[in-house]
């Protein structure tokens, strides 16, 4: 199949891990990069095809708050499980429907719970299927939950200006997008809670696609963060590697492009023009970073009738994360699925304690279904 068998080809992937393995493995801080690749579609796939195992000695790769449903802070999990009468309807991407709301809190803990109970959640594909439900039942509220990158913020943004241009009245949302650039500042700057020493960034490629390349020169230019977008399939993560490794040792900091066929430095500028006439930068909370200054979006004046936070306003308790759970640290990129003393163990995909286990994109998920391979040294 074209853009997909070439990129897994096992005899260029195998010709690119014996490159990897040519890597000085002196122990010297120039051979002993931390690379974090920032996409939840990454760390997946990265897991799928064991690509860790073909890193050379001294080289880690952690992963990032690349995963929107991970990201989304439990505070607004809460209140979108509390929010509504009982008579609305809920819409929502799968993922979201068996993230836990906070132990202790009043009803139903997941949106799974919450339909078992006795409300209407549906889930979607995308924000269009939640205006087509909105339309189909008009006697009904339709609140979508808007979680996700700049990837998923243009549609969402399609979806208000459709239902603003057929007059319906029924349908709203409740945003939690994030923006991906405002985080991995927040990793790499100096005195930041999130500092994880990253030597380079895996950047992604979803995203990219949309806000361009350009998007993240800042990296490179103030913070002297190597950074590379790459594709999805083995060949492309491995290039992609390969391209930061040779910006490290070689002290170079610049913004590369290896999925090619799909980012360019421009970026879609009719996707980003759709999302910036109904959205706006704000302050958000991030689950593992905190506050991020203008790093989520919020619905324009103009279309706050479509804002299901005004329309259905409710206050929820702030509760501690679960006991021991390492989501937040993992995120960072400073602790891995396997340090959690849950993983495993009181926290699995069929009982997940954290939104790291629960989203197909989470850390949790990919470490528990591809269990890292140890190698043994000779």
């Amino acid at each position: 199949m074209r853009y997909l068998d070439e990129f897994r080809d096992a005899n260029i992937v195998q010709a690119l891990g014996r490159k990897l393995s040519e890597w000085p493995d002196d122990r010297s801080p120039k051979s002993s990069p931390t690379l974090m690749e920032v996409c939840g579609t990454h760390t997946m796939a990265i897991a799928r095809h064991g690509l860790r195992e073909l890193l050379p000695d001294g080289v880690r790769l952690v992963s990032g708050p690349g995963c929107p449903v991970c990201v989304t802070a439990q505070g607004q999990i809460d209140k979108f499980l509390a929010i509504g009468d009982g008579q609305v309807i809920k819409a929502t991407f799968g993922d979201l429907v068996r993230v836990p709301g906070s132990p202790g809190r009043a009803g139903p803990s997941t949106l799974e719970a919450e339909r078992a109970s006795g409300t209407d959640v549906r889930i979607v594909y995308s924000p269009m299927d939640a205006l087509a439900i909105a339309k189909e039942n008009p006697g009904k509220q339709v609140i979508f939950f808007a979680v996700g990158f700049e990837t998923t913020a243009p549609g969402v943004a399609a979806s208000v200006l459709e239902a603003e241009r057929e007059g319906i009245e029924n349908y709203s949302i409740f945003c939690a997008h994030k923006l991906v650039p405002p985080a991995l500042e927040a990793l790499v700057s100096p005195g930041s809670a999130g500092e994880s020493g990253i030597s380079g960034f895996i950047l992604p490629g979803h995203v990219s696609a949309i806000i361009g390349a350009r998007a993240y020169e800042f990296l490179a230019r103030e913070y002297r963060v190597p950074c590379v977008v790459a594709g999805f399939e083995p060949t492309d993560i491995l290039q992609g590697i390969l391209a930061l490794l040779r910006q490290h040792l070689e002290g170079r900091a610049e913004i590369e492009i290896q999925y090619s066929r799909a980012v360019t430095p421009e970026g879609n500028a009719r996707a980003r023009q759709i999302m910036e006439r109904v959205f706006q930068p704000c302050d958000a909370e991030w689950r593992g970073l905190g506050g991020i200054p203008r790093s989520g979006l919020d619905l324009r004046e103009e279309y706050g009738t479509f804002d299901a936070e005004k329309r259905f306003p409710v206050e929820v308790p702030v509760f501690d994360e679960p006991a021991g759970c390492l989501c937040g640290l993992i995120l960072q990129g400073r602790a891995t699925p396997e340090e959690c003393p849950l993983f495993g163990r009181s926290c699995t995909p069929v009982a997940p304690v954290g939104p790291c286990m629960v989203s197909s994109e989470g850390t949790c998920a990919a470490w528990y279904r591809y269990p890292p391979v140890r190698r043994v040294k000779a």
